[in-house]
């Protein structure tokens, strides 16, 4: 039996009221399927999703079969940013790199658009992903009402209410929030480099010591090999102190 998710609360009460934001260069664009005009609004929707989800998409991380699918219309912009949340891609980069507390802040930034509100919003999305499972987990963000609220079956999530009414923004996800922290660099250990040979240094001819230049005097005195004279060792009883004292001669 699944534990049901723990009650949190917003973290202010602003995040109830409606924004009301003037546009501007700061401000998200949208990309929703109900204004698509031309093929190459389809494929800037489909590179939205993969910014909002991946961060970056190479060729190797697309999923071909669910572009096939939203560009013919079978699958919704919901149901695409599902398959992106559950495919090899974002199980590799973001869910075997994090802690669970760690992926649940992740998944809270792509798909609902926020930060998490609270420690307490974090460890209640933990306790579900610990016992439904990464796609139970998944399934529950994205069914969430919050989630159909803001961004329905069409528009592509964004992080909403980036620009702050003092005139202020907050940073981008992707900027703030790291692929991985500290978690996993000391779990597998984070990369040193080891310098397995010398540095080699050029220097030009004109800038080389010559003959009588005063830096290289050191070079000449570690190259002499000089010994000192051991200081000798008399006993004073067999020193003859009268013969050695000066008269004067008559």
């Amino acid at each position: 039996m699944a534990i049901p998710l723990l009650e949190y609360a917003p973290s202010s009460q602003n995040v109830r009221v409606a924004a009301y934001e003037v546009p501007g260069d700061e401000q998200p664009r949208i990309f929703s399927t109900d204004n698509l005009l031309s093929p190459t609004d389809m494929g800037n929707l489909i590179e939205a999703a993969y910014r909002q989800i991946f961060f970056h998409a190479f060729k190797s991380d697309r999923e071909r079969f669910l572009e096939s699918q939203l560009r013919n219309g079978q699958i919704t912009v919901r149901e695409f940013i599902r398959g992106l949340c559950l495919s090899n891609t974002f199980t590799k980069s973001f869910y075997n790199l994090n802690s669970n507390y760690r992926f649940v802040e992740h998944c809270v930034q792509k798909i609902l658009g926020r930060d998490v509100y609270s420690e307490r919003e974090k460890i209640a999305w933990s306790i579900v992903l610990a016992t439904k499972g990464r796609a139970g987990f998944i399934n529950d963000l994205i069914n969430s009402q919050e989630y159909l609220d803001n961004f329905g079956d069409n528009i592509v999530p964004f992080q909403r209410r980036r620009v702050l009414p003092s005139g202020a923004s907050e940073l981008p996800f992707n900027i703030k929030s790291p692929r991985y922290n500290e978690y996993y660099r000391g779990k597998l250990g984070f990369p040193q480099i080891i310098w397995q040979t010398s540095v080699r240094r050029y220097t030009p001819p004109d800038k080389q010591a010559k003959a009588g230049d005063p830096s290289l005097f050191m070079g000449m005195a570690r190259s002499i090999s000089a010994q000192g004279n051991p200081p000798q060792r008399v006993s004073p009883y067999n020193i003859d102190y009268e013969s050695k004292v000066p008269y004067r001669k008559r």
